[in-house]
């Protein structure tokens, strides 16, 4: 590999990784039922969340809840676990795929919500799943740099209208077994935020040091998963195939670089489904074991998926630890970044 397709920090630490859940669970029993009519229909039985991503339920946010006070309540979180105070940050990223609007950016909502100072850069990253592993990079470099001494990344996302609408649609008389092939995969999404803080490593030894990572895509792929808040079309199969082999080929790259091979303790790669997961595992030469998961109770996240997964099984780790982060986003692009706990 080469040019950009690597990087390395030198400088970088998180010292907060924090999850919010929404509160309110919708299980895959209960969209079973307003499905069941279709089911019979097209030939297919119930369940098929469970057994094809083992989805069981996922949450939903309050109506009145936007996608930047959920962004923002993880946001807070974060720094005061972190101990770092608002106008200390000199950049918040938001890196969510949900949005009301397409201006301005989530993040200025978020920077206000949290009083950051007038001089804190505020920006979105969008990059389908992936928009939180590139922000890491992203704000390390700023922080390497000497441009600032913390950042804080956040992502909120919401399943609640594209469920709905879905739903909706799916249950239709006229909905077609193309239809429920195309969509189906808009019923794993969840919901849930998630934000890191980052900061100097110089100033912070207690923190978990940002080692670098890689990136590679396969852009030709760019039109297998097409979405919005409204309707989702996938391709599952190819992007399930094709998003496994970009890894994998990313993995066979990075692993001697950065010595991975046989010596990674925990990896947290986005929640598409537990078929993956296990794909990916059997793939990098591990058990299912060293890669934690929250799709079955949350579904999948989105790019909030890595934070919160990571947030949700911290407890886990012990100081030390070498932890490689993976992210597969819709286009296609993955990027891998390694963490020591």
């Amino acid at each position: 590999m080469s040019g950009n397709a690597t990087y390395r920090l030198s400088n970088t630490t998180i010292l907060a990784a924090c999850a919010v859940e929404a509160p309110i669970v919708a299980t895959s029993a209960a969209f079973d039922e307003r499905l069941a009519e279709t089911y019979r229909r097209v030939g297919t039985r119930p369940g098929l969340l469970v057994r094809l991503a083992g989805v069981q339920e996922r949450r939903w946010w309050p109506e009145d809840v936007t996608f930047a006070d959920a962004a923002a309540m993880a946001g807070a979180k974060a720094l005061a676990e972190a101990g770092i105070r608002p106008e200390q940050v000199g950049v918040v990223i938001n890196t969510s795929v949900c949005r009301s609007h397409l201006e301005p950016s989530v993040a200025v909502a978020v920077h206000h919500q949290l009083g950051l100072p007038t001089n804190c850069l505020n920006f979105d990253v969008a990059n389908a799943c992936l928009g939180f592993v590139n922000a890491i990079q992203l704000a390390g470099t700023l922080i390497d740099s000497g441009q600032l001494d913390y950042a804080l990344i956040v992502d909120a996302e919401g399943s609640r209208q594209i469920h709905e609408l879905t739903l909706d649609r799916l249950s239709s008389p006229t909905a077609t077994a193309a239809e429920f092939k195309e969509q189906f995969a808009s019923l794993t999404i969840g919901s849930g935020s998630a934000a890191f803080v980052l900061g100097r490593a110089d100033r912070h030894p207690e923190g978990h040091r940002v080692i670098g990572g890689a990136s590679r895509t396969g852009s030709e792929h760019h039109d297998l998963c097409v979405g919005s808040l409204d309707m989702m079309r996938t391709d599952s199969k190819k992007l399930f195939d094709h998003g496994i082999a970009l890894a994998v080929a990313t993995w066979e790259d990075a692993k001697d670089e950065f010595d991975w091979d046989g010596a990674v303790d925990w990896f947290i790669a986005h929640q598409t489904s537990t078929v993956h997961l296990r794909a990916m595992a059997k793939a990098v030469g591990v058990s299912s074991a060293h890669f934690p998961t929250t799709v079955e109770k949350y579904g999948n996240m989105g790019p909030a998926a890595v934070p919160f997964t990571l947030a949700h099984h911290a407890d886990r780790m012990r100081a030390g630890d070498r932890i490689v982060l993976i992210g597969i986003g819709s286009g296609l692009n993955t990027s891998f970044a390694e963490i020591v706990w």
